[in-house]
């Protein structure tokens, strides 16, 4: 499919790092467990994001043609001294100014190294809008609060990471995608609610050695149903398949295999 437009997710940056920030300062407690990614605590999933935004800037801004290692990465591992809301939200603040301004300034087609062969600032703004707004729900989760996304950026969301799974497969010879084969075995993705223009469906096929897919409405092996921010929050793994805001229709285990596999990242 074809990515959403440049600004559009410069934009979503800049709005996931603001409800980002209002989890920060809402007072939840930052050192509560997260959910979903149970080795770190709330403050530590913060700066986490935080960090992975302020490396893509430093990238972005240098126009780097090779990897730099996030120990380069000026601050990128928060503010000093833990447990300060206050400092955490200042330093989410500049993070997200900064980021979104070299993003904006570099225009989606300035060369720029990354991980796969798209190789340019749009690469960075798409996987930073999906990489911020999938650990809001992290951290909403962990703050015990509710958690919405926009139509279109769900469904980008979930179409980058088909795009990496199907990366995955053909590059990284020991990664777990590499088992995704299933001759004749399919898995269909159904957003249930009234998503606009968003056409929010997808057919994905396993059975071949990369993944096919593809969005629309067609039978399958198994289907998962849902509002679209569910199904996305459930293909991300942070929504199990057993909540009541799901339906798995057809052959549970192979939507299982899948979920077990599709880890990269």
């Amino acid at each position: 499919m074809t990515p959403l437009p440049h600004d559009r997710y410069c934009d979503e940056i800049a709005h996931q790092v603001g409800l980002l920030r209002a989890v920060v300062t809402s007072g939840a407690d930052l050192s509560a467990t997260v959910p979903t990614c149970p080795d770190w605590s709330l403050e530590q999933l913060v700066r986490h994001a935080g960090g992975a935004l302020r490396w893509a800037e430093l990238l972005v801004r240098t126009r780097t043609q090779e990897e730099v290692a996030e120990g380069q990465v000026p601050k990128a591992d928060g503010p000093e001294g833990e447990g300060d809301p206050a400092a955490l939200d200042a330093w989410l603040t500049e993070t997200g100014e900064m980021v979104v301004a070299a993003l904006r300034e570099a225009g989606p087609d300035a060369n720029v190294w990354s991980w796969t062969g798209v190789c340019n600032a749009g690469f960075w703004a798409r996987r930073m809008a999906h990489e911020i707004t999938i650990h809001r729900a992290d951290a909403t989760l962990a703050a015990g609060q509710p958690y919405e996304v926009a139509p279109d950026i769900a469904a980008d969301a979930i179409d980058e990471w088909l795009e990496i799974v199907e990366w995955a497969q053909r590059t990284l010879p020991d990664d777990p995608s590499r088992e995704l084969r299933r001759p004749g075995g399919s898995i269909h993705l159904h957003a249930t609610d009234d998503t606009a223009d968003v056409h929010a469906e997808w057919l994905i096929d396993l059975s071949e050695d990369v993944i096919g897919w593809r969005r629309g409405h067609e039978k399958a092996t198994v289907a998962l149903r849902g509002t679209l921010t569910d199904v996305l929050l459930a293909f991300y793994r942070r929504l199990p398949l057993d909540s009541p805001e799901l339906e798995v229709l057809g052959e549970r285990e192979l939507l299982e295999f899948w979920l077990e596999r599709a880890t990269f990242g």
